[in-house]
């Protein structure tokens, strides 16, 4: 299986036509349809549903696609490493984040850096902690900005002056909108939309055996569509404050939880990790900004 066949596959995937495919990537359109047709022999599936018009993906070909992504991800990250690892005026950094508005924090010491630096280029991955865990650990990542405790087996670490406060996101007409703070009676027998991590990690913590009764109706990753599912009346949606505005002209507020409940942020990598002179800069700056 050879990396340029792969990128003919995705290319193919993207445009979902193979004449516009292999005229993107320069390629005649005989030589791109050959060279599918012999992945497709030598994998043994067939990975396109073929119409006079368009190329639609088999699950197999769904399950490729996902694979040459990751493979391809890592070539180029690769690539680039090399390229960069005799010069640190530039480079690539990839960062994973949680959604927070402790990465103010992080993105300050960037900053900085890029006064000085300005040909180094920041890709971020926003996601679920499961994602960027995935991602970190198949070295697709240099960093990750997680807001749960870490697995000190596996990663590096190190503790950011931030923590996150964890409260109830609810319409401003909500009869909840008039307490001062949520206790834990608050959230039985109303509708709840709660992060699938929260379910595993703060939630037994702070709630113990009442979790249980709650009545959760949805769970999410990231928060923004969660916004929509509130202002539909789906539910009240447990999360970080200051993520969502709440502003007096909103129509959307926000009440902490009494006793609080804080998630602390780390920024992390990968045990043994080898960093490009771009990323180790960036992790050298952080750790003096903090030391400071």
């Amino acid at each position: 299986m050879e990396l340029r066949v792969l990128r003919y596959f995705l290319e193919v995937a993207r445009e979902e036509n193979i004449t516009r495919a292999a005229s993107f990537l320069h390629v005649s359109q005989p030589t791109m349809s050959r060279q599918l047709k012999e992945l497709e022999e030598e994998l043994g599936k067939k990975l396109f549903i073929r119409s006079n018009y368009s190329v639609k993906l088999t699950e197999e070909g769904m399950l490729l696609r996902k694979r040459a992504e990751d493979i391809l991800d890592m070539v180029d990250k690769t690539t680039a490493e090399f390229k960069a690892l005799d010069e640190i005026n530039g480079g690539d950094i990839r960062i994973g984040c949680a959604e927070s508005e402790g990465i103010t924090h992080f993105l300050r010491v960037v900053k900085k850096l890029q006064n000085d630096y300005p040909n180094i280029r920041y890709h971020f991955y926003s996601s679920g902690s499961d994602a960027i865990d995935e991602r970190l650990d198949k070295g697709l990542l240099d960093f990750a900005i997680i807001v749960q405790e870490v697995d000190p087996v596996k990663y590096n670490y190190i503790k950011m002056p931030f923590s996150d406060s964890w409260g109830l996101l609810m319409r401003r007409e909500s009869p909840l909108a008039d307490k001062e703070f949520i206790s834990q009676e608050d959230l039985l027998n109303i509708p709840l939309i709660c992060s699938r991590q929260s379910l595993n990690e703060e939630m037994p913590k702070w709630l113990g055996e009442m979790q249980n009764k709650l009545m959760i109706v949805a769970t999410y990753d990231l928060i923004l569509n969660t916004t929509f599912m509130v202002r539909e009346g789906l539910g009240y949606a447990l999360g970080f404050n200051k993520l969502i505005n709440t502003d007096a002209d909103s129509d959307l507020c926000f009440r902490p939880l009494q006793p609080p409940l804080l998630s602390p942020m780390y920024l992390i990598w990968k045990k043994y990790q080898v960093f490009t002179p771009a990323a180790s800069l960036l992790l050298q700056n952080i750790k003096n900004t903090l030391a400071t």
